[in-house]
């Protein structure tokens, strides 16, 4: 007999195909613009958004680029998809389970949907003691400041319009979800600056997405060390971006960690903490 899962299961599945807008056929992007092929030249752009037309047009999803974590949603909450949520959903439920301490951090959220997926997993397994913090500069990826030559020539500051989500509306998101507590705490800053200072004592977790190797390096510094034994570290852009991993592998290789790199899909990766 097929087992029946659970209230907490049901709960976070459903979650989980909200977050990524798989619960919907289709979803609304911008009729006249220069990334949408087939569209009214980008000649016409200035003006129609000048105009503030507000022009948009009814667009199937790709439900498999979507579950792959391969396309840039209009506006579900995450672009990470399935696999990546599905493996944090698992790690959430063995810390729980074997009572490895410290919080969950995220650096790097975009529009929240993981971050609120670990709340929501905290609370779907009744843990009621860890704090969530969320870590972004809430205005898109930085400039390079030469601090590290492997970001030389990084653009992904250029992509603001996209990568830049306002604090207030990951917020929102959170509130939507009815998971915006006192256990949701924002750290927004450069991580160079926040996490240094951040008043984090031990990780369970730590989830990873800041794209450049500069976020990466910053990130691992600071946290890797306050991870407790058996704790998870989650990488998303390991296999994406070069730069991103290559500041795994030179942190990895300068702490001599050997634990097992384990793939989640086809760019996420994680280790547990020996």
């Amino acid at each position: 007999m097929k087992e029946v899962p659970s209230t907490a299961e049901l709960y976070l599945d459903l979650l989980k195909s909200c977050l990524t807008g798989l619960t919907f056929p289709c979803e609304y992007r911008p009729a006249l613009s220069a990334n949408n092929p087939g569209t009214i030249s980008a000649v016409f752009q200035k003006a129609v958004n000048a105009l503030s037309l507000g022009l948009y047009r009814r667009v199937a999803i790709d439900r498999n680029a979507r579950a792959n974590g391969k396309d840039w949603p209009a506006h579900a909450e995450t672009m990470v998809g399935l696999a990546r949520l599905n493996m944090l959903q698992n790690a959430i439920a063995t810390i729980v389970s074997e009572n490895i301490p410290g919080d969950l951090i995220e650096t790097g959220t975009w529009r929240g949907g993981a971050a609120i997926l670990m709340r929501a997993a905290l609370e779907a397994y009744g843990d009621r003691s860890r704090t969530v913090w969320v870590a972004d500069s809430f205005e898109g990826l930085p400039k390079p400041d030469g601090r590290y030559a492997q970001d030389r020539g990084d653009h992904h500051w250029r992509l603001k319009s996209v990568l830049g989500v306002s604090l207030d509306e990951v917020k929102n998101n959170f509130a939507r979800y009815g998971l915006l507590d006192d256990r949701v705490r924002f750290l927004p800053g450069w991580f160079k600056d926040t996490l240094p200072a951040a008043p984090i004592g031990r990780l369970a977790l730590m989830r990873l997405d800041g794209d450049m190797y500069s976020s990466t390096m910053d990130a691992l510094e600071v946290l890797y060390p306050k991870l407790a034994a058996g704790g998870y570290a989650v990488i998303d852009d390991y296999g994406a971006l070069a730069v991103c991993r290559q500041a795994v592998e030179d942190y990895r290789k300068a702490h001599n960690i050997t634990g097992e790199i384990e793939q989640i899909d086809w760019t996420g990766v994680f280790w547990r903490k020996g």
